[in-house]
């Protein structure tokens, strides 16, 4: 099935409602999107239309987005668009954007953040240990010994690959 997938960019408008269902946890926030265009003739940037979308989260997305987002943030969030419409006595009476989120971050363009893990359980669901996480940070420059050493035992991974 096709789905119409969408990047949204703008802030929270509305506190973050969490609710925990049936089907797992469930969280909603109307996001505002407003386009800016350079006025040349005041040569100054200017607000444009505004654009409300509610945005839907579940599962663990809903339970970090309730532990991180406010009203105001800056935001970015990427998932499926639906248009919902409800029609009264033969006339519409509202229709709403909506966007069921696959991916929801602060807008780093605007600001900083601080990213924090969640927690997760310490084992696999076959039971065995949790793999750690690979160090993919560089090591720090050093005397020649230290960086041959190294070279040594990137040799030895990528010939344990080969093999």
């Amino acid at each position: 099935m096709n789905e119409t997938m969408i990047c949204a960019v703008g802030n929270v408008a509305t506190q973050p409602v969490y609710r925990e269902l049936a089907t797992g946890a469930s969280v909603r926030f109307r996001l505002a999107a407003t386009a800016r265009y350079l006025d040349r003739e005041k040569n100054e940037w200017t607000d444009g239309h505004t654009n409300f979308f509610t945005v839907w989260a579940n599962r663990q997305l809903a339970t970090n987005v309730s532990g991180s987002i406010n009203v105001g943030d800056p935001v970015v969030v990427q998932g499926r668009l639906k248009i919902r419409s409800e029609v009264r006595e033969g006339q519409p009476s509202w229709t709403s954007a909506d966007i069921d989120a696959v991916a929801i971050g602060h807008d780093l363009a605007r600001g900083t953040s601080a990213f924090r893990r969640t927690q997760r359980a310490e084992t696999t669901g076959s039971g065995a240990p949790a793999r750690p996480e690979p160090s993919w940070e560089t090591p720090p420059a050093g005397t020649e010994d230290q960086r041959e050493s190294v070279a040594e035992t990137e040799e030895q991974r990528e010939a344990v690959a080969v093999t």
